[in-house]
């Protein structure tokens, strides 16, 4: 079925074809939730009010855009709103956050030897890229990881985000300098200090 007939469908009173739609968008809703999160427990939480939201919603889809740009801009909107709601108490994010890397370094240093050093150094520079991309202006982190997460054009990304495909253009662009600037600010600051 098409999603259109699957929309009917549910609209009609058969909800079990909402698990086709969950099945065919749940990857490309649970990328665009780890580049904002980065924590797959997160991803899954989020994916899943995305999911009840738009089950709820769905009798207001008109149509005007495809069901996946829809349920984007939902997954979109609830990142951002997951976001806020997070970074208001970032004591607590912080805190977890150590525990988090005191287990990890725990279970690093258990295993002695080069692979444990290229684990951490693995690790070091993943939290880096994280945050340089949690630290790019709001338009520009969702060009980014609607392109990069879930590889959507530039169209698509326009849709998403109610802008035209040149602002897209500019604000992925933008992004990319932006992430080269931080990262390599990082780089020499941490590896070419004497």
């Amino acid at each position: 079925m098409s999603d259109t007939e699957l929309i009917n469908e549910i609209l009609r009173g058969n909800i079990n074809c909402y698990k086709e739609i969950i099945e065919k968008y749940q990857p490309g809703v649970f990328r665009i939730c780890m580049g904002f999160v980065h924590r797959k427990e997160d991803a899954d939480d989020l994916c899943q009010e995305i999911f009840t939201n738009a089950f709820y919603g769905l009798n207001k889809f008109k149509g005007q855009a495809v069901l996946s740009t829809w349920l984007y801009r939902i997954a979109v909107n609830a990142c951002l709103n997951f976001k806020r709601k997070y970074e208001r108490d970032q004591v607590l994010v912080r805190a977890g956050a150590m525990e988090d890397m005191e287990e990890h370094v725990g279970t690093v240093f258990c295993n002695n030897g080069p692979a444990a050093d290229k684990l951490l150094m693995d690790k070091e520079c993943a939290d880096r890229v994280h945050q340089a991309i949690k630290d790019l202006p709001g338009k520009q982190r969702v060009a980014f990881i609607l392109s990069k997460y879930e590889d959507l054009s530039q169209k698509q990304i326009a849709e998403i985000m109610g802008v035209s495909v040149g602002a897209v253009e500019q604000l992925l662009q933008r992004a990319k300098a932006n992430l080269q600037k931080q990262l390599l600010i990082y780089y020499k600051t941490n590896y070419l200090t004497p």
